[in-house]
């Protein structure tokens, strides 16, 4: 009973050792860039009110981000929120990969002070803009292309 015991163990490490690790190439999609998606909502009747305020600092930073090579594309996208409590803007960021993030915070402050201020006056700018809109989310995630 012993040498079948011994046996079937032998058997079962050499069939783990001849199985091949699972390879990146081995799944159903390419990685490919991460996206910072942000969800907001806008008071009602004031969504012009909140875009002609933000849309030109945001070109800015997002060009100066583009300069130095931190994003790769920027989108917004405008709907009709299905209730109340359901956002009606969308903001969609595109970087290269994951680690376009290390560091990030400080590029964009950096970048932020020259075009707005220091951080008292940015402050000023988000308390303000809290008067017309609630971000409801911010998530991000990789684009998975199908093979």
């Amino acid at each position: 009973m012993k040498q079948g015991t011994q046996l079937l163990a032998v058997l079962a490490a050499a069939l783990l050792l001849s199985m091949q690790p699972a390879r990146a190439e081995d799944k159903p999609y390419t990685e490919a860039t991460v996206w910072t998606v942000t969800l907001v909502r806008v008071k009602p009747g004031l969504l012009d009110t909140y875009l002609r305020e933000l849309m030109p600092m945001r070109k800015k930073l997002d060009d100066e981000a583009k300069k130095a090579g931190l994003l790769m594309s920027s989108h917004i996208l405008s709907g009709v929120a299905a209730n109340h409590d359901d956002f009606d803007v969308m903001f969609l960021d595109e970087f290269k990969n994951w680690a376009a993030f290390d560091g990030i915070n400080a590029k964009y402050d950096a970048m932020m002070e020259k075009l707005i201020g220091n951080e008292e006056k940015r402050t000023q700018v988000m308390v303000k803009r809290t008067d017309v809109r609630e971000i409801t989310g911010i998530k991000t995630m990789q684009e998975l292309i199908p093979k």
